[in-house]
């Protein structure tokens, strides 16, 4: 069964994963470190873990969620897999980072991207993609019906849900994909969220005062 590590990154405060199981194949997801430090952490943990990176995958591609991901690719050779319809995101990073103050590595871009339903597989894990946008144009969440866990992304915190007012952002269908596509996954799941502690469907379908 997969296990997850977590890691506060950048100002933004934002939650990077690493997901492994026995075969010690790991999953970095959203990889938001920013500082030598931040970088160090998560790679002082894969090695002493005796982890293989084999994927790296962004939930969706705002500058808090990508700051990494060319770290990642000059540590480990991985590209970024993501849903096409977060490019144009991506794109806008590289000229808004330094206007925030960021410096930012332009990420590099996908061999392949990610549909909108299906799996992705690595080690003994899979992990099925749930399509949820609404607070950017093509947000994917992740979820590990076996672990009964999800990398949420900025889809769904604990008492609250994603901001809506970037580009191609919209309240409405982020409701309805939280309401249609997450709150069917079973009460017990854990969502790991890109900010925040995590929590689980049955605590948001009770109190999510958005929902």
């Amino acid at each position: 069964m997969a296990s997850i590590q977590s890691f506060v990154n950048n100002p933004y405060q934002e939650n990077t994963y690493i997901l492994y199981d026995d075969s010690l194949e790991c999953v970095i997801i959203d990889p938001g470190m920013y500082t030598a430090t931040e970088q160090n952490t998560v790679v002082n943990f894969i090695k002493a873990n005796n982890l293989k990176p084999v994927l790296l995958l962004n939930t969706h591609c705002h500058v808090d969620h990508v700051l990494g991901n060319k770290f990642i690719f000059d540590q480990y050779g991985l590209k970024p897999k993501f849903h096409i319809g977060e490019s144009e995101v991506l794109e806008a990073v590289i000229a808004y980072a330094p206007a925030m103050g960021f410096r930012y590595e332009p990420s590099p871009l996908p061999d392949e991207y990610l549909p909108e339903t299906g799996t992705i597989s690595f080690g003994n894990t899979e992990l099925q993609l749930i399509f949820a946008p609404g607070h950017s144009p093509a947000h994917l969440c992740f979820y590990d019906k076996h672990a009964s866990l999800l990398v949420g992304g900025d889809v769904l915190f604990k008492g609250s849900i994603g901001r809506t007012d970037l580009p191609g952002g919209s309240y409405s269908l982020l409701l309805k994909n939280i309401k249609e596509k997450l709150f069917s996954l079973p009460d017990d799941c854990t969502v790991y969220p890109g900010h925040g502690p995590e929590t689980t469907i049955g605590y948001e379908k009770q109190h999510n005062p958005y929902l």
